[in-house]
């Protein structure tokens, strides 16, 4: 266990490797599981915002789905999370050409029409965060659907937290990420 400040990091985050391998998994991450993508309360006030220039990049469904559900729904173990449509694929899901999904708010900021990325979560996968009254654990959250992405990070000798490099600077500043390299480079060396 890694402690920075009141973070309490999984050694896996610095021993495991994982590059997503989106040819392989075809972004199965925004279709599977039980709920859509967990959201910060403070990401709830930017999905209004931004909706109207973020509209042409969703699916038909997916807009559907948003403006009869809301931008955001309750789950009870995820707290506020991503609509889901037909209990499935996220709501603000993009599929390209090739089959893969993917985010069509991180489409919209890469092509510069909206200011925010995606959900923090989403941009921390395969890292979840768990907050505590006093501090929040972040832990490697397996999933055999990212077999390949583990294959391909082993693959590249890359450890999951160089592959969040952006992700964890984005949640935690650029201080944060430079003590967890420190710290992950000594145990390496150590090892």
């Amino acid at each position: 266990m890694i402690v920075i400040d009141d973070k309490y990091i999984s050694d896996e985050v610095i021993e495991k490797n994982f590059v997503c391998n989106l040819t392989a998994c075809k972004g199965a991450c925004c279709v599977a599981g039980d709920c859509g993508a967990p959201l910060n309360e403070d990401e709830l006030p930017i999905l209004p915002r931004i909706y109207e220039k973020l509209k042409p990049y969703l699916r038909p469904e997916g807009i559907k789905e948003i403006e009869k559900t809301g931008f955001h729904t309750i789950d009870p173990e995820h707290g506020y999370v991503t609509p889901v449509v037909n209990n499935g694929i996220c709501a603000y899901a993009a599929i390209d050409a090739n089959g893969v999904v993917g985010c069509a708010m991180e489409n919209a900021f890469n092509d510069g029409v909206i200011d925010y990325k995606k959900p923090i979560s989403c941009h921390l996968y395969p890292i979840r965060i768990t907050k505590y009254p006093t501090f929040e654990a972040l832990n490697y959250d397996r999933w055999d659907i990212c077999k390949a992405a583990c294959k391909n990070g082993n693959k590249l000798q890359v450890p999951i937290y160089k592959f969040l490099k952006n992700a964890l600077i984005r949640k935690y500043g650029e201080e944060f990420y430079e003590v967890l390299d420190k710290i992950a480079t000594k145990q390496h060396k150590e090892h």
